[in-house]
C-alpha cells in the first residue's frame, strides 16, 4: 500500500528530556488499519512553514501493543521543524501525518528462543526501545541486551521506561549505558560506541554468548562499526539490521557523474495508485522523484537523501543508477527496486511502479 497522509490531532506532547518531546496522535476509527504498524517501522510529518513544506520522518517509540501512536522528537541545531515541536507544539495541533512505512522492523514469534543485540545512539532509541519491548513482551524465551549512547546522563531518552524494563525483565534484559562526557564508574562504559567498543562489550558483557540478530540505530559511523564488528565475531550479515540517523540530507549527496556519451534522454513513465504520469528525463538531470514531483505527481517521499526507502518503486521496463543507497537490501535492489529520490534513467524508455 503506498503510503498516504491524513490529518491528525495531536493527543499528548510529553516532555522526555531538556530537548526531546514524545508525541502521540489520535487515531480516527475510519483510520486504524491505515495506521496498522511493526516495531521499528516510522512516519513521515508534513507541515508548512514560512511558505515551504516541510517532511520529517520520526521512528516510532511504542509498539503496536501499546495502543498508540507515539514518535520521539529530538531537537538539533537549525532544525526547524524539531526546534518548533520540541517548544511550541501543543496537544490538539493538526498536523499531516504519512501512514507508517519503513524496512527496519521486527515481527516477534512466540516460540523464538533468541539473543537479541541492539545498539542505539541519541535519538536512534526510537525505535529500538519499540524492538526491544516488543521482543521482552511477545519472545518469553529470547534475551535482550542493549547498548545505548549518549553524551551524558541527562540526555538519556526514555530513561525511566528502560529502568523499568530492565527491574521488570531482569533475567532477560541487560542494558548498558555508553556516555562520551560523563563517568559511569566503567572504563567500559566511557566513550563513544565504536567498533572497538562493541568488541569489548562482546568480549565482556556479552561473555561469548551467540548472538541471533542484531539491530542498530544512530550515526552512520555508529551502525558501520556495529556491523564489522558483529560480522567478525560471526554474526551472518542478513542478521544484521540498521537503520541510519542523523545521515547526509538531501541536496548534499554526491551526485553521480555520466560521461556525455551515457547520458541518456529517456521517456520515464511513472504508475502510482494506478494513473500513469510520463515525464522526459536525462541521466544527468534530476531524480525521477524530483521529476515526477515537478509535473504534478503527488509521489511518496521524506528525507530525499536515500535513507528512509518511502521513495521506493520497482522498475518494471529499462534501467536506471542511484547516486547512493542506504535503505534498500542487496536483493530488492536485484528484484528491481529503487529509490526514486536518488535514482536516474539509463535506458531510452523505463517505467518505474510505486504500486508493486
Amino acid at each position: 500500500m503506498t503510503p498516504k497522509f491524513h490529518p491528525l490531532v495531536v493527543q499528548d506532547v510529553r516532555k522526555e528530556t531538556d530537548d526531546t518531546v514524545s508525541i502521540a496522535f489520535e487515531i480516527p476509527s475510519e483510520l486504524t488499519n491505515d495506521y496498522q504498524f511493526v516495531s521499528g517501522q516510522y512516519i513521515t510529518i508534513r507541515k508548512i512553514m514560512d511558505g515551504e513544506e516541510l517532511r520529517r520522518s520520526y521512528s516510532i517509540c511504542a509498539t503496536p501493543q501499546d495502543g498508540e501512536l507515539r514518535v520521539a522528537v529530538k531537537r538539533v541545531d537549525d532544525g526547524r521543524f524539531s526546534t518548533w515541536a520540541t517548544s511550541d507544539l501543543k496537544t490538539g495541533e493538526i498536523l499531516d501525518v504519512m501512514t507508517p512505512s519503513g524496512h527496519f522492523q521486527l515481527v516477534p514469534e512466540i516460540s523464538a528462543a533468541r539473543n537479541y543485540a541492539l545498539f542505539a545512539a541519541g535519538s536512534g532509541i526510537t525505535p529500538i526501545i519499540s524492538i526491544a519491548k516488543t521482543i521482552l513482551m511477545n519472545e518469553p524465551m529470547s534475551t535482550v541486551t542493549l547498548v545505548y549512547g549518549n553524551k551524558g546522563f541527562s540526555s538519556i531518552i526514555f530513561r525511566e521506561e528502560l529502568e523499568a524494563l530492565k527491574n521488570k525483565y531482569i533475567n532477560r534484559f541487560q542494558l548498558i549505558h555508553v556516555l562520551s562526557r560523563e563517568s559511569l564508574g566503567n572504563p567500559l562504559q566511557k566513550g563513544r560506541i565504536d567498533k572497538e567498543k562493541v568488541e569489548l562489550i562482546g568480549r565482556t558483557l556479552l561473555r561469548g554468548e551467540h548472538i541471533d540478530a542484531v539491530y542498530s540505530c544512530g550515526p552512520e559511523e555508529m551502525t558501520h562499526a556495529v556491523k564489522n564488528a558483529m560480522m567478525e565475531s560471526g554474526v551472518p550479515e542478513n542478521n544484521i539490521h540498521f537503520e541510519l540517523f542523523g545521515t547526509k540530507t538531501a541536496g548534499s549527496q554526491a551526485k553521480i557523474i555520466v560521461p556525455k556519451d551515457q547520458d541518456v534522454l529517456a521517456k520515464v513513465t511513472i504508475i502510482l495508485d494506478g494513473d500513469r504520469i510520463e515525464v522526459d528525463l536525462n541521466t544527468a538531470g534530476t531524480s525521477i522523484l524530483e521529476a515526477g514531483y515537478a509535473a504534478g505527481a503527488d509521489l511518496p517521499f521524506a528525507c530525499k537523501g536515500g535513507v528512509c526507502c518511502t521513495c521506493k518503486a520497482k522498475i518494471l521496463e529499462g534501467s536506471a543508477v542511484m547516486d547512493v543507497n542506504y535503505a534498500l537490501e542487496k536483493d530488492e535492489v536485484a528484484a528491481g527496486y529503487i529509490l526514486t529520490c536518488q535514482a536516474h534513467p539509463t535506458s531510452e524508455k523505463l517505467t518505474v511502479s510505486f504500486d508493486d
